[in-house]
């Protein structure tokens, strides 16, 4: 049961980050200042569901790993304090700060300084979660060669 929860939550996670990424480069892009405006200030709202999905992948990835540090679930557990980090101290401040800024239609110079930090720590939280899904992926289908044998 773990595992499944591990699974659906990690995706939700990832999925979820990546839809905040890909929505603020196409409003930025090829909407309009009012698409704009509404990706940044629903984002927050989306918190609503990801930071619960970010620690119960968090809590059964700590779960799964029975205490292992090496291999492949090392290298997992060596990215999640990146991850969390860069959530907490840069992507949900500049999120927040983001809403403000567009809810009150000031698309100044500060705004687009946190856009790009924001977009940039977005993006290697994107990768790492990334690579974490792939590690586990390698990891399960060590579980199902393993059982077959």
């Amino acid at each position: 049961m773990i595992r499944i929860i591990h699974r659906i939550t990690g995706t939700v996670a990832l999925g979820l980050i990546a839809t905040f990424w890909l929505s603020t480069v196409l409003s930025e892009l090829l909407g309009s200042q009012a698409a704009v405006v509404a990706v940044k200030t629903t984002i927050p709202w989306g918190f609503l569901l990801l930071v619960p999905a970010l620690i119960a992948v968090g809590g059964s990835g700590f779960a799964l790993a029975q205490g292992r540090r090496r291999g492949l679930v090392g290298a997992k557990a060596k990215r999640m304090p990146v991850i969390a980090a860069n959530g907490i101290l840069v992507l949900i401040p500049s999120a927040l700060f983001l809403a403000s800024k567009a809810g009150a239609a000031a698309f100044d110079t500060s705004f687009y300084a946190v856009q790009v930090l924001e977009l940039l720590a977005g993006a290697v939280n994107i990768t790492l979660l990334g690579l974490n899904m792939r590690d586990g992926l390698k990891m399960r289908q060590g579980r199902l060669r393993h059982r077959a044998a």
